[in-house]
């Protein structure tokens, strides 16, 4: 991480290098607020809050011109420090103004004064009252710029996670410390480019990204007298159900003459070949073979599980894990849509694109992102480590979950007045989870689940799941020929991650976690603590 970077991004508020003596515009609150920026004069009740100790005694000294991360760090917690202790001042200087007020205007008080008096002071506190006021708005102005800082340096640190950790080699002399965000915009052009490698042909996939439980299939999808043929890292298996109900999944190739078997049909919960009639149970044990005599054949089978409307399958090498991950939508939400299909797209770059919603305006223009207006700055605020946050401006939380699961929950509001809005701040929602299986190196397996918060008869409207479908797919397209346009030039050898910027950080989390998983790193990044 740049060092000058950081000593930018980090500066200390002009207003900490002043006096100790607080005036401002010709009002000085020194008969409030003493000049050393104690309380005077009687305390309230209310006062106790506002009695935090003074910070700037504190402010920490770095020797040198450039800040490491944990002098930054220091920096940083003096500077939010600063600010709420100053906000807590100009707060103060209102109330106590305000308590001067309701004085003069005492009916007791206006007997020993004159109206032309009670008008001069009324007017004089007015004029205070106005610019305590105006002090406020700077202090939320300061807070503000405190924060994005704080983020801002979040990002220089995660930068660190990628291959490129070189630094500038051109000398920048430090700048004058101010509390404007000019000085972010100058450091952010300053530094130096870093990128991730995601070009050339697909590698074969690693063992190890194996050794998860996929979702392979609805469970409305698979009926007891029904088969489902899927491709799952570049091997054919078929789901189907046992004699007691439960799903199994073994090859999708016979034994005897490699016939596929999904071509054949159910018989008494085992799965019967087309071709000469061999009968296999979900365990990929052969238990008939008609016209000759039974022999001890047994094909591969895949550890299947059910839970919560979803199949299930562990396709790795490693024992399964115990406890499968819950993909519910939340509390008070409604399944609505289950839609599943089969596109001609590496898994990786359809979670890359499901990841990013800075797109939505310029790519979703006739559908879901018409009328948005694009806003000056995009962000995805999130834990320093972690796969999940939520989007600003855009009332969106999101969540990558390992190994290809996408979870939204987006705050339905008016076409285009996304705006300025959370989820938390809307009153309706719907939720989303995209589930990219990866069927070879060029396909993926897609299921997608709607759910909503409100509306529950739409479930009875005939046919509304043929809405639903054509709509998600009207969307998916649009992301469709830029997806496959992406993928023709990475085969070429194009990088399609050359230049992320700071909304890509969902996507380059996946991409480093996906990294590690690779190269067979110990620990994961972004792994929640048990």
């Amino acid at each position: 991480m740049s060092a000058i970077a950081t000593a930018a991004a980090l500066s200390i508020p002009t207003s900490l290098c002043r006096s100790s003596k607080v005036v401002r515009g010709g009002f000085a609150v020194s008969a409030i607020i003493g000049e050393e920026g104690e309380l005077v004069g009687r305390k309230n009740l209310w006062t106790t809050i506002f009695e935090v100790e003074d910070p700037r005694s504190k402010v920490p000294h770095c020797k040198g011109k450039f800040l490491d991360v944990y002098q930054a760090l220091e920096v940083a917690r003096y500077d939010i420090q600063y600010c709420d202790w100053k906000a807590r001042q100009d707060v103060l200087t209102i109330m106590l103004l305000h308590e001067k007020v309701v004085q003069v205007l005492n009916p007791l008080a206006r007997e020993y004064k004159s109206i032309g008096t009670l008008k001069k002071e009324l007017a004089e506190l007015q004029e205070e009252l106005a610019v305590a006021h105006n002090q406020v708005h700077i202090s939320e102005a300061r807070i503000s710029t405190a924060l994005d800082k704080l983020a801002y340096m979040e990002t220089l640190v995660n930068d660190r996670l990628l291959q490129d950790s070189n630094t500038m080699e051109s000398n920048v002399s430090t700048p004058t410390p101010s509390t404007s965000t000019e000085f972010l915009d100058t450091v952010k052009s300053r530094q130096p480019r870093r990128s991730l490698n995601v070009s050339g042909p697909v590698q074969p996939y690693h063992s190890r990204l194996k050794n998860f439980w996929y979702p392979v299939a609805f469970s409305a999808d698979l009926k007891d007298d029904t088969m489902v043929p899927i491709d799952c890292f570049e091997e054919p298996w078929v789901i189907f159900r046992g004699k007691d109900g439960k799903p199994g999944c073994v090859q999708n190739t016979c034994a005897h003459r490699a016939c596929p078997l999904h071509l054949g049909s159910i018989n008494e919960g085992r799965i019967q070949c087309p071709y000469h009639g061999w009968e296999y149970s979900i365990d990929g044990k052969c238990e008939k073979m008609p016209s000759t005599r039974l022999l001890n054949v047994k094909i591969r089978a895949l550890p299947c599980f059910e839970q919560e409307g979803m199949i299930w399958i562990w396709p790795g090498d490693d024992p399964p894990t115990a406890n499968l991950p819950s993909l519910l939508p939340p509390s008070g939400f409604q399944i609505h849509a289950e839609i599943v299909m089969e596109l001609p797209v590496e898994h990786g770059l359809l979670l890359d694109n499901l990841l990013d919603l800075a797109h939505a305006p310029f790519t979703h223009t006739s559908t879901f992102a018409k009328g948005w207006s694009v806003p000056s700055l995009v962000k995805f605020l999130t834990p320093a480590s972690g796969l999940q946050g939520y989007w600003d401006p855009y009332p969106i939380d999101m969540e990558f979950r390992p190994p290809c699961m996408v979870l939204s929950t987006i705050g339905i509001s008016k076409p285009g007045k996304l705006e300025g809005q959370n989820t938390k701040e809307c009153s309706t929602h719907l939720h989303q989870l995209h589930v990219c299986l990866p069927s070879s190196r060029q396909k993926t397996r897609l299921l997608y689940r709607m759910s909503l918060d409100f509306a529950p008869v739409l479930k009875h409207v005939p046919f509304i799941q043929y809405l639903w479908r054509h709509f998600a797919e009207k969307v998916l397209n649009e992301d469709l020929k830029l997806v496959l346009g992406q993928q023709e030039r990475m085969l070429n050898g194009a990088n399609v991650w050359n230049w992320p910027v700071s909304y890509d950080k969902l996507g380059v989390r996946y991409r480093l976690w996906r990294d590690a998983i690779e190269q067979g790193s110990k620990r994961l990044p972004f792994e929640k603590s048990a």
